[in-house]
């Protein structure tokens, strides 16, 4: 089979699958099957065996439990609770300081659990009564809370980051701060964006008439002090070359639980959440991993990424128009697919396209990521608009769509600004691990 035929059959049956409702993992396993049965017969199932299995011995593979399992532990807790509060404390008392709080709380939940769903979820079940309380207009809160819900697969530790190092073999450590810095670039353009619609119009976010004494903020910070030193620790052995991802992952999972201990909160039902929730998240994670690799390797051995790399690269544009393609066709898809679906299928493909281009492969997968992002909140599609209307069932979803709108093309600029100056990330990355 010519690789043209193989890849329209093959990426056409994805599309057909996932439009059917077919799960991804069993969409993607499932059409490589059946393609390798067509081109190779029987005995080319040995080779699905064999990618599934070295993927398998991947070392990289046991950080992901890990940090499920801290974000996991972490959201069920009060410690999320608490963390609102402490944002609460600090900045109510400003015209939209519950917005700020709620985006800066809804960054570090992110970081805690690496996850859009949990994060997006948490923070609106949290701040939207706070909000609504004192007036805030329903679309800024929804919008603010849909954007910063993002960030849970761009800032470290983020599962999605270690699957882009598994698949490409760039450094996971690189790769975090450089998703450190864009996501904290693209939690600066959505605070500023707040800022500047709430000087404009101060009556859609008031602030909150009750002062709050010095010292009950300090105690909320005391309160907080765990998470935020659990995650420093964990970013800052990797950083420092003192860990490897997974085992940093290991010792940060345990710091959890003695925090958790610690303060009280563990007990046979806690155990039971936790303990069901890590493992249904890492046996879905595990399965779009394996099914992905099955699906690219039959699709490399049918010669698929060379002819879409010498397609792309045979395309008479500039190399930075065709970074804007590739990123553009991130965005796209992450409004259909779960990101590391789309990060197993395209980026081997797209990394050696982008080094011949002679960028950097680390700051263009971290860009790749913040439009991954951005697919998740851009109508119609885009998964944390079903995550806020299940939070909000009485609002229209068009309204949410108008509510979401302003902070995609927020998102956008932030990573228009990423890619023309790269060296924002690259230098960041660079001054991070000079010896």
């Amino acid at each position: 089979m010519s690789p043209e035929l193989l890849t329209l059959g093959m990426f056409g049956s994805l599309v057909l699958a996932i439009v059917l409702g077919v799960s991804l993992s069993y969409a993607l396993g499932g059409i490589a099957v059946i393609f390798t049965l067509i081109t190779v017969g029987p005995f080319g199932l040995l080779s699905l065996v064999s990618a599934t299995f070295n993927l398998m011995w991947s070392i990289l593979l046991g950080a992901i439990p890990f940090f499920i399992f801290m974000g996991v532990a972490l959201a069920s807790s009060q410690i999320s609770r608490d963390l609102y509060h402490a944002f609460y404390l600090w900045s109510g008392r400003m015209n939209g300081g519950l917005l700020f709080g709620t985006a800066g709380f809804a960054a570090t939940l992110s970081s805690m659990t690496g996850n859009c769903a949990a994060s997006t979820i948490t923070t609106g079940m949290i701040g939207i009564p706070s909000m609504e309380k004192y007036k805030y207009r329903r679309s800024l809160v929804l919008g603010t809370i849909g954007a910063a819900g993002t960030l849970g697969i761009l800032i470290p530790p983020s599962i999605t980051l270690i699957v882009i190092g598994m698949t490409t073999g760039l450094s996971v450590g690189r790769l975090f701060l450089g998703g450190l810095v864009a996501g904290m670039i693209a939690l600066a353009a959505i605070v500023l964006y707040v800022a500047i619609r709430v000087w404009l119009q101060p009556s859609i976010a008031p602030g909150a008439d009750n002062a709050v004494p010095l010292r009950d903020k300090v105690r909320a910070l005391r309160i907080v002090l765990a998470p935020v030193i659990i995650v420093g620790l964990v970013l800052g052995s990797i950083f420092a070359g003192m860990a490897t991802p997974t085992e940093a992952a290991g010792v940060g999972a345990a710091a959890v639980v003695v925090a958790t201990l610690i303060r009280g909160e563990v007990n046979w039902r806690f155990i039971q959440n936790v303990t069901y929730s890590s493992a249904t998240t890492t046996g879905m994670v595990l399965w779009i991993i394996f099914g992905a690799g099955a699906f690219v390797t039959v699709y490399e051995q049918g010669g698929g990424i060379l002819f879409m790399q010498g397609l792309l690269l045979g395309l008479d544009v500039e190399p930075i128009t065709m970074i804007l393609l590739m990123q553009l066709t991130a965005l796209v898809l992450g409004m259909f697919l779960d990101p590391i679906g789309i990060i197993l299928l395209l980026l081997p493909i797209f990394i050696p396209i982008v080094i011949n281009l002679g960028y950097d492969p680390i700051w263009f997968s971290v860009v790749f990521q913040l439009n991954l992002c951005i697919g998740y909140i851009t109508p119609p599609f885009g998964y944390n608009i079903f995550y806020l209307k299940s939070l909000v069932p009485e609002t229209p979803i068009m309204d949410i769509y108008k509510a979401v709108l302003p902070f995609v093309f927020v998102m956008i600029l932030a990573g228009l600004l990423l890619i023309l100056f790269p060296g924002i990330i690259t230098s960041v990355v660079e001054w991070g691990f000079r010896r």
